[in-house]
Order: C-alpha cells, then structure tokens, then sequence
C-alpha cells in the first residue's frame, strides 16, 4: 500500500467533481473547488473520520469492498479505479467478472433523476448506487443482493402484494440462471446460486424448472408504509456489456400513483422510509 501516492490520488479527484457531479446540492459558495471529505465520506458509506485518515496518509488498510465504494464515489473510470486498487496493494477486478464497479456516465444518468426513483443494479441482484426516491421507495439497499435478500429475509417481500411474490421470485431465478450461464466462471453468481440451493427450498425447486429470463419493462405494485400502493412502470437500460442495469420507475401523469410519487419525493426527505429489516 502506497500512502503517500494514495492520499494524492485521492484529494486530486475529491477536487476535480463538483456536489452537481454527484447529485448533491451545492449550497453556500465554497472556498476550494471540489467535493469536501464528508460528502465523499457519506457517498462511500464510511465514517469522514476513516477517508480524512486516508488523505492524511495515516489511514488503515482499506478493503476491497471499501475501494470499490470509494471508486463508485469518486466518479472513477476502469482505468483510475484499477490504480486506485493497485495503491491500495490490490489486485483490481479481473474483466468480465463482477466488479461492482459503476461506469461513471451511468452514475450520471442517475445523479440527475431527481424526481423517480432510479437505481443500479448488476445482473446477478447487487444494489450498486441508488438515488433518494430509490431510498425513499425501498430503502437503502446499496451493498445487498437483492434475490439473496428476497430469498432470505422475508422483509424484503413486504413492499410488494402477495399474489405478486411468485412471479418476483421465479423472476429473480431465471434471470441468476441466465447469468450463470453466460459467465459460468464468475465466482460471485455461482456463489450465491449454491448458497440459495441449500438454505432456501423455495430457491431450489424454482431452480430445478430451469426458467431462463433476462430483466425486462414491466409494471410494478409496491405497497409503500406511508405513501401508500404504487402502480409503477419500470424501464431497464443495460449499460454496454449488459452486466449492470440502470432501473428508472415512473408513474403515468393524472394518475393517482403520480401524487403519491410526488408525495413520496417530500416524505422522501424525511426520515419516513420503510426499514430494511
């Protein structure tokens, strides 16, 4: 691990961006460009405390899943987010497997959706970056596997009706099963299809029908704990290799999903949205 060339590495590209860059308001005017530690800190999920010991040269080891958070923050392009991993003293994900890495002009599709809930996602069910609708409808979600969550924690069914619970998990099954056999030597997706085949029977029967899907446009019902039913359509654009999805829902103008919509983005702000549980 390079300290020194690490915490130049990083304060050079806090400075470089911008709060619009990122989806945060710029408030007051500020006296040196660039983002401040904390908000690099809040958008990397870590404590300011821990990314101010990194620009100082002083921090501790950080683990992977933390660069590629700090990455994800950062705006970083494969190429930056590759040396950030080798001044770390790591090995950057190997290509065409599963980074969790977010180009950053998909962060930007997302940082200016202000006003629908939008989130990435990876093709095998990782919450990559999500905006404060998408926080505001489900949660913070960022770092959790979506069909392990849907399979595990029963929770996460809460948010959608019954009679819909079938086919979001048949859903989810065929999709990991495409995957896995588009990518059958991605450790990550085969991880999890053996994890869920022995801890979840639902998992393992729908396994056995061999269904294979890929995510499309389709509407969905969400039952929101305070803004009430969402009759939301869901569009699916997949970045270049297809591996991650930008997922934008939205509500048809002078419906009655579209005032709750507008609803939700004012509760939004608030400290009113469902527990991830």
């Amino acid at each position: 691990m390079d300290r020194n060339e690490l915490a130049d590495f990083l304060r050079l590209s806090r400075a470089r961006l911008s709060p619009s860059d990122v989806g945060l308001n710029t408030g007051p005017r500020r006296r040196t460009p660039g983002l401040r530690r904390e908000e690099v800190a809040q958008l990397a999920g870590m404590s300011t405390d821990y990314y101010t010991r990194l620009e100082q040269r002083r921090g501790s080891h950080p683990s992977r899943q933390m660069l590629t958070a700090l990455a994800r923050a950062l705006r970083l392009t494969d190429v930056e987010r590759d040396h950030l991993f080798h001044l770390a003293g790591e090995e950057p994900p190997r290509p065409g497997g599963s980074s969790g890495h977010v180009r950053p002009g998909l962060l930007m599709i997302l940082d200016r959706l202000h006003d629908l809930p939008a989130s990435v996602l990876s093709d095998w069910g990782e919450a990559l970056a999500q905006n404060s609708m998408s926080v505001a409808l489900s949660g913070d979600l960022t770092g959790v596997n979506l069909i392990r969550r849907w399979f595990t924690e029963p929770a996460a069914r809460a948010l959608f009706p019954a009679e819909n619970h079938e086919a979001h998990s048949r859903a989810h099954v065929a999709s990991l099963r495409a995957v896995t056999a588009a990518r059958p030597d991605d450790p990550g997706p085969a991880a999890l299809v053996a994890e869920l085949r022995a801890g979840s029977a639902e998992f393992e029967r729908l396994w056995a029908s061999h269904e294979v899907v890929v995510r499309r446009p389709s509407p969905k019902r969400f039952l929101h704990p305070v803004v009430g039913t969402l009759d939301l359509d869901c569009e699916v654009l997949l970045s270049d290799g297809q591996s991650q999805q930008l997922v934008v829902h939205s509500a048809r103008p002078g419906t009655p999903t579209y005032e709750r919509l507008e609803l939700l983005r004012v509760v939004g702000l608030q400290d009113l949205t469902p527990d991830r549980g």
